[in-house]
């Protein structure tokens, strides 16, 4: 199969995921979502789905808004360190969950530690998150 830019060849399907990008966006700012959290599920999402488009992108983004190397660094094994919030650990579970069903065992994150509002935000971000990867994936976004 030879590449096929989604957004030129279906501006109008690109432009509807704009707008779901969009009320997704609102969604974590009406939940009082942290922006660093909402950078943290976008990485984690786009290291699932391997989007080199996406990673480069967020990586900045997130580094922009002051997340730290260090994290960035562990983001990848997320369970196994010390530098996630409840909250942060609670939103990367759920995005993982929705990116892939076989999720490997991982200690629960506490429920408690996002809101229903929150966690629905979460959930709707990763939903987003993995419809950007897969339009880049599949496009061919040049990553340099």
């Amino acid at each position: 199969m030879t590449t096929i830019n989604l957004g030129k060849t279906h501006p109008a399907a690109y432009k509807s995921l704009l707008a779901l990008d969009g009320e997704a966006a609102a969604a974590c700012t009406a939940a009082g979502l942290d922006p660093l959290l909402v950078e943290l599920v976008k990485l984690r999402v786009s290291q699932l789905n391997g989007c080199a488009f996406c990673l480069r992108m967020h990586t900045r983004d997130a580094l922009a808004q002051g997340e730290s190397t260090d994290r960035l660094a562990v983001l990848a094994a997320w369970w196994e360190s010390q530098y996630f919030t409840a909250a942060e650990r609670a939103a990367l579970a759920l995005a993982e969950q929705v990116t892939r069903l076989d999720v490997p065992e991982r200690p629960q994150p506490d429920r408690d530690a996002l809101t229903d509002e929150q966690a629905g935000a979460v959930g709707w971000l990763a939903v987003v998150m993995n419809a950007w990867n897969r339009v880049a994936i599949t496009s061919h976004y040049p990553v340099h």
